[in-house]
């Protein structure tokens, strides 16, 4: 009866039919163009209804798109030529009976009707429908994909038209046309961040994920373990002083060395040698030898789990540029590097970073770089890339230029670094202690 009587109420009516249409082609825009492809394949698998149509313009939204711009472009010519002209007017009349606002009636109805669709075509048109969109984009999508899809069938050649005559133009003025972004690392980083702030991830998922991606930057150096670490088999001991090592050591694999490690033969594993005893009486290390993989210290960690792959082999030796021997790199080492150390019972070992009770930090000389970078927050030490060092007493070293003294120290990152303990010509053990400034004790003191 309203819409009957009152010319206004059936303008107002048809602005707001108008407003509401342009929301819900708003809403299927980014419902459809947000929606997780792999999310609406599952619904496609389970049977849900619009989830296939859904998926479809997902794979190729470009006619969905431009039937979108177009029916917004229309419905927002249409709203301003329609209200503009008529309901306007029409408004007009109204304020024509207030005898202060009959003088300015037109102009101030149309400031009031302009405004007044303005703000309920941003309101109800496009942010409300957009932010319900973006919550909850799969059953949007799945509910209005049938609906968007018969529209796009219908709007067809029209979107052709246009779409021949915007190629027209970007091939007319040479303009450059952009290629699909690939995602970055950093934006995976984000995304598993995100998931794992909202409970999608589990935070061990995430810092898996982290380490994996640490992985795929470093090199074989960083997990080498030196050559003056090692337990090794010498051809020329006693085989009672290489049963010795091979119990006492309790690894796995042996390097093979004649007479020392500047001439290493092979690797040897434990379980050959003892098979072999056990059946001969003797350990026959010669016999048992196998060859390793040779790899450069250049080579990415990531790669040579790759080459662990192909070859079967759990043990590499890493040599320099002329062929030197400089340590091992093992599958295991890999893997802890990934998951973390695995203690095994009766085979636990001191920590390598002690966090002692005034709060400094007692560290293994043995300690390696990448460690003490983390621990200090850093991409990269001093005289990393000149002195090649792989452990904490290297960096120690490096940075004296000189084989140190016990309580010989120096400062550099905010902290300080103490020598307290030596094994022989070696650094054993380094005292860690923050730097406190004048500044920052006033900060602690107020």
């Amino acid at each position: 009866m309203f819409l009957d009587t009152d010319p206004v109420g059936l303008k107002l009516f048809v602005i707001l039919l108008m407003i509401f249409a342009n929301g819900l082609l708003a809403m299927a825009e980014i419902a459809i163009v947000s929606s997780r492809r792999m999310r609406l394949e599952i619904l496609v698998a389970e049977g849900t209804r619009g989830a296939k149509a859904a998926l479809a313009l997902a794979n190729d939204p470009n006619q969905l798109l431009a039937v979108v711009q177009i029916g917004i472009t229309l419905i927002g010519v249409l709203t301003g030529a329609f209200g503009g002209a008529t309901l306007a007017a029409g408004f007009a009349k109204y304020l024509n009976n207030v005898a202060v606002l009959a003088a300015y009636s037109e102009t101030l109805s149309l400031v009031i009707v302009v405004a007044g669709i303005t703000f309920f075509s941003l309101l109800i048109g496009e942010m409300v429908p957009k932010k319900v969109g973006l919550n909850n984009p799969e059953p949007i999508a799945c509910m209005l994909a049938v609906p968007m899809r018969l529209l796009a069938q219908v709007a067809a050649p029209l979107v052709k038209i246009i779409s021949f005559l915007t190629e027209s133009i970007i091939n007319l003025f040479g303009l450059p046309r952009t290629s699909e972004t690939a995602v970055t690392e950093e934006e995976i980083k984000v995304l598993i961040a995100e998931g794992a702030r909202n409970g999608t991830f589990e935070e061990s998922e995430k810092e898996m994920v982290d380490k994996v991606f640490r992985l795929g930057d470093m090199k074989i150096s960083g997990l080498m373990r030196p050559r003056t670490q090692l337990e090794w088999l010498d051809t020329e001991d006693s085989e009672d002083n290489n049963f010795h090592i091979l119990i006492e050591s309790g690894y796995s694999c042996f390097p093979v060395a004649r007479g020392s490690l500047d001439e290493v033969l092979g690797v040897v594993y434990a379980k050959d040698l003892l098979a072999g005893k056990l059946l001969n009486g003797k350990l026959d290390i010669e016999a048992a030898l196998k060859a390793p993989l040779y790899v450069p210290k250049s080579v990415k960690v990531m790669r040579m789990l790759e080459m662990f792959k192909q070859s079967g082999n759990h043990i590499s030796f890493v040599i320099d540029e002329y062929g030197g021997f400089q340590g091992i790199v093992t599958l295991d080492d890999i893997m802890e590097e990934l998951i973390g150390d695995v203690v095994i019972e009766d085979t636990a070992e001191e920590p390598e970073i002690i966090l002692r009770d005034d709060g400094s930090w007692l560290m293994d000389g043995m300690l390696g770089i990448e460690e003490l970078k983390e621990f200090s927050g850093v991409d990269e030490l001093p005289g990393e890339d000149r002195d090649h060092f792989q452990t904490l007493g290297g960096f120690v070293v490096s940075y004296f230029g000189y084989i140190p003294e016990i309580t010989e120290g120096f400062e550099w990152n905010g902290m300080r670094f103490e020598v307290v303990d030596m094994d022989r010509v070696r650094v054993d053990k380094v005292l860690v202690s923050k730097i406190f400034t004048t500044e920052s004790v006033n900060g602690i003191v107020g």
